[in-house]
């Protein structure tokens, strides 16, 4: 299939001239693939644009969103130099792509799609969108160690927002995040000793991983798709 000069889809995805595409392109802004683009680099369908952080597609493609129950061991990034990448895993018969990441070594619910505003608006820590995990950790959780998760914990220079958390086993918890830092939970539960052994995010926002059999996907269902378009109205992209 035929390439497009990466400045000219810009312009007609109307996101700027291509002038100022080369500028950003120059400036280190735009990455295809999570590969940082050069001058003269060509794209087609297949790959994945975005401009400071922000996803782009053209306003003419049908809107699909599908949920994928990700097994360990699978990368979420769309770079073909990395071999268990997500896409490649799935070989869907259009060009999706992930919303967010959920770690190599963590398992469970991610969504894919092809329209850069969901991803967007979806992404934006500030538009509070929650997300449910189920953690099993290395050893008994005390009344302390929830409370102060609860609370908010210093990680990565920053203190993480207070979160909804309660206890379902002897070593396990539910714990609902409302930010996406780094490897946060994992990094959370090292601030109080405890090591994760398994993490499964189990919702997105309305969107429930349920029985959906690990490495499978589907699509999301009509009424779904509603409540979550409810959901993002407000959201900031």
């Amino acid at each position: 299939m035929e390439k497009t000069r990466l400045n000219k889809y810009l312009s007609e995805c109307g996101f700027c001239s291509r002038r100022k595409a080369d500028e950003l392109i120059e400036c280190g802004h735009v990455t295809v693939n999570d590969v940082k683009a050069v001058m003269g680099t060509k794209v087609g369908p297949e790959d994945v644009i975005t401009v400071k952080g922000k996803t782009i597609t053209k306003a003419d493609e049908a809107p699909i969103i599908i949920a994928f129950n990700k097994p360990v061991g699978i990368v979420c990034t769309t770079s073909k130099s990395e071999k268990d990448n997500i896409v490649d895993y799935i070989n869907y018969h259009t060009r999706i792509y992930p919303i967010g990441r959920l770690d190599k070594y963590s398992e469970g619910l991610i969504l894919l799609t092809n329209n850069g505003e969901f991803v967007n608006k979806i992404m934006r820590s500030r538009n509070q969108h929650e997300k449910e995990y189920l953690v099993s950790v290395d050893r008994q959780l005390s009344p302390e160690f929830l409370d102060k998760m609860s609370k908010g914990v210093r990680i990565l220079g920053t203190v993480t927002k207070p979160c909804k958390i309660c206890q379902t086993g002897a070593k396990e918890f539910k714990i609902i995040l409302t930010q996406g830092l780094n490897r946060q939970i994992r990094r959370m539960c090292a601030e109080f000793d405890y090591r994760v052994v398994s993490l499964k995010r189990i919702r997105i926002m309305n969107i429930h991983l349920g029985d959906l059999p690990l490495g499978e996907i589907r699509k999301i269902d009509e009424k779904e798709l509603q409540e979550l378009e409810s959901m993002l109205v407000d959201s900031d992209n």
